[in-house]
């Protein structure tokens, strides 16, 4: 059991009275921190002049890029959703600029913090962010604003002050009344250096993945300009297509699935079953789920990147040792979802100790017919993403069956060229190494100025 004594005249004025407000990691974090809080560098920009609304603004620059919460990835966005009108937007937005911290208040990527470090096109951003600018006269960085928000300190704060509602936020007041470490301007510049740096090397790992994917399009005749992967209005199919099938939904037989299909069919199709063995992960229960301890990968927390550091859950020790010997994905195998978001494919580079859940699937390969990188960013492609929309469809929530993911086709390119496609995906996943081992730094720098306060 863990407690927190607090005086009557510490209940934030009598507006929060719910224990977990004050849990105690939440008091010791706050402990640490100096007396200079994110209001006094910072405006939090609510700002109507801010916004844009579909219904009444223009884009200023075509396309635009809208980020939604689940953009959020590493503490960095991801490309998000090109747009090329306005009343392709959606919804109210905020704008957003280079410089800016994001940091989103909505599970489940309650907390999750972003730098803005590009400045090529209009950028919009879901409401649910909070957007952090800069004020003209502060010397404090936002880059060092935005290592503070990923310390572990302030995560536990926001984690902990989160309101008990249905859909629970932390209060915006809170956020920015935390309070700023002190740091010379030596140290400050040498944050700056490491986030620069994570970002750099960012977007150097996105243009490494992009030119692997496009040259794999390219041999498959996929990029050529006559070519469009489109959904068909109206379409004939014969009957014995349907029993063979057994579908009868007409969103099987769009003409686009088949196009895609004939196309890999004469670059060498072959089935996944032929090329990989498949292992089924487990699913022991969330009675038995932890705050720490042993990884339980689920399928929230694998991209093509990699584990993602969101909701993570984890096993005890003794159910790890039990589980293991059967569930413990090894190096070289490819961890492929097939639940909820089906297709998403991850090469494991190094030893995890962790258990796969039964979400997920393992794949080894049976001989050297293919290159494992190459095989991942296949299934990551729209080579396999239109198999598992295709298979998965008319359902809730998506569901994958391993027997029809043994029947996905793999179009199997000359080795040089397979070869080629890995190497630069994994130079990718080295820069992407890089990025997240810079912003450790960064962090560390900030934690250690934290600490030094206390």
């Amino acid at each position: 059991m863990q407690y927190s004594i607090i005086q009557k005249s510490r209940l934030e004025g009598g507006l929060r009275l719910d224990a977990e407000f004050y849990h105690p990691e939440k008091l010791e974090a706050m402990e640490k921190l100096s007396k200079f809080g994110i209001s006094t560098i910072a405006e939090n920009f609510r700002n109507v002049k801010e916004t844009f609304n579909p219904l009444r603004h223009k884009l200023a620059t075509t396309p635009a890029r809208v980020f939604d919460l689940s953009d959020v990835s590493s503490f960095l966005l991801e490309a998000g959703a090109k747009v090329e009108k306005a009343d392709e937007v959606g919804s109210t937005k905020k704008i957003i600029r280079q410089n800016d911290v994001l940091i989103s208040r909505l599970r489940p990527y309650l907390k999750e913090v972003s730098f803005v470090g590009f400045n090529e096109v209009q950028k919009l951003a879901s409401t649910e962010f909070v957007v952090l600018r800069k004020k003209k006269d502060s010397k404090f960085p936002p880059q060092a604003l935005f290592a503070f928000l990923t310390t572990d300190e302030v995560q536990n704060i926001l984690f902990w002050s989160q309101g008990g509602t249905e859909h629970p936020r932390f209060s915006e007041n809170l956020l920015m009344g935390l309070k700023l470490p002190k740091t010379s301007e030596k140290m400050a510049e040498s944050i700056v250096d490491d986030v620069n740096g994570t970002y750099k090397n960012y977007l150097i790992s996105q243009n490494l993945y992009s030119q692997a994917e496009d040259l794999l399009l390219e041999e498959l005749g996929l990029k050529d300009k006559d070519f469009e992967i489109k959904d068909d209005l109206a379409y004939i199919v014969n009957l014995s297509e349907i029993k063979s099938n057994h579908r009868a939904d007409a969103e099987y037989f769009q003409p686009k699935y088949e196009n895609i299909m004939s196309l890999i069919r004469a670059n060498g199709g072959t089935m996944l079953g032929d090329l990989a063995t498949m292992k089924k992960g487990i699913e022991p229960g969330s009675e038995v789920y932890q705050d720490e301890g042993k990884l339980f990968i689920r399928v929230s927390s694998l991209s093509k990147n990699g584990l993602e550091d969101k909701d993570q859950k984890y096993l005890s020790d003794e159910l790890y040792q039990k589980l293991k010997k059967n569930y413990e994905p090894k190096v070289g195998e490819i961890l492929l979802t097939k639940d909820a978001t089906p297709g998403t494919a991850y090469v494991v580079k190094e030893p995890i100790e962790g258990i796969v859940s039964s979400g997920i699937l393992r794949l080894k390969l049976k001989n050297e017919k293919v290159e494992n990188e190459y095989l991942a960013l296949c299934l990551n492609s729209v080579i396999g993403q239109t198999q598992a929309e295709r298979d998965g469809g008319g359902s809730i929530i998506t569901h994958w069956r391993p027997e029809q993911i043994k029947n996905v086709l793999i179009p199997i390119l000359p080795k040089p060229t397979q070869q080629k496609i890995a190497d630069l995906v994994q130079k990718s996943h080295e820069a992407r190494s890089k990025a997240k081992q810079l912003l450790e730094q960064a962090k560390y720098k900030v934690e250690q100025l934290i600490e030094s306060k206390k």
